[in-house]
């Protein structure tokens, strides 16, 4: 479990966060929404230690990770998986290279210890055999499903997500959400994704934060968000005039 306590962030006047307290739970999907500029990449940031918040502190089960020092820290990030927005492969290396970096930098495995876990983690993502190849010859979805397979190759205890279905297809989209929730629920990782994908949030949010104005203003799930009477997500969630439609029939089936 990932604990947020009181956190403040600023840059110059412009102050970001304001005050934020949240808790991410361990074997759940925990989505972080809200429009652009709002602060979500700057909390995560700070979860991760890219950021210094300016006042409060991060617990990582219990261990303030704020008050570190470096090297305790750097312990920390290696129980971490990172899913970034553009999958961030490396063009030079193939699909297997690309999943033992983290192997290499990180650990003393022997060479086939670490091919070993590159098949697993392959495998689980369902693309066996496609060591050799290198990320030009990857479909956008495949690329995001071998970043995927990259995030959890050090077992991680966290994973974090950046938008991973930006320049998806919907039905892809839908593969990588799929993935996300099982290994989330398979490994009981604390998993954190931020998204504007309003498809992902209502299919795989098991818990949902909505930062406003630098602000938690609001959390629930899945469910709750479709029938919330908030309106700053009302707003949000139900923006153009097709998912208003949508709402407004929603209403009329709950009244009748």
């Amino acid at each position: 479990m990932i604990e947020v306590k009181d956190v403040n962030k600023s840059f110059g006047e412009n102050h970001v966060l304001k005050d934020i307290n949240t808790e991410f739970k361990k074997g759940v999907v925990n989505m972080i929404i809200g429009q652009s500029g709002e602060g979500k990449s700057v909390l995560t940031k700070c979860i991760v230690g890219l950021h210094k918040p300016d006042t409060g502190n991060i617990f990582f089960d219990g261990r303030d990770f704020t008050a570190m020092s470096r090297l305790d820290k750097k312990a920390i990030r290696q129980e971490i998986g990172m899913l970034f927005q553009g999958s961030a492969l490396f063009d030079s290396l193939t699909v297997e290279e690309n999943i033992m970096f983290p192997l290499t930098m990180f650990t003393n495995q022997t060479k086939k210890e670490k091919l070993d876990r590159v098949n697993f983690c392959l495998n689980r993502v369902n693309l066996e055999g496609r060591n050799k190849l290198y990320p030009a010859e990857c479909s956008g979805g495949m690329q995001k499903r071998i970043a995927i397979a990259r995030a959890i190759s050090m077992n991680p205890k966290y994973l974090f997500c950046d938008e991973p279905n930006s320049g998806l297809d919907p039905k892809t989209s839908i593969v990588i959400d799929n993935l996300i929730r099982e290994l989330t629920y398979e490994y009981e990782m604390t998993t954190v994704v931020i998204s504007h994908d309003m498809n992902s949030v209502i299919e795989i949010g098991d818990k949902i934060l909505f930062i406003h104005n630098g602000q938690n203003w609001w959390e629930g799930d899945r469910k709750s968000i479709i029938t919330t009477e908030n309106q700053e997500i009302v707003d949000f969630v139900y923006a153009s005039d097709f998912m208003k439609e949508i709402r407004a029939s929603m209403q009329v089936k709950r009244a009748n």
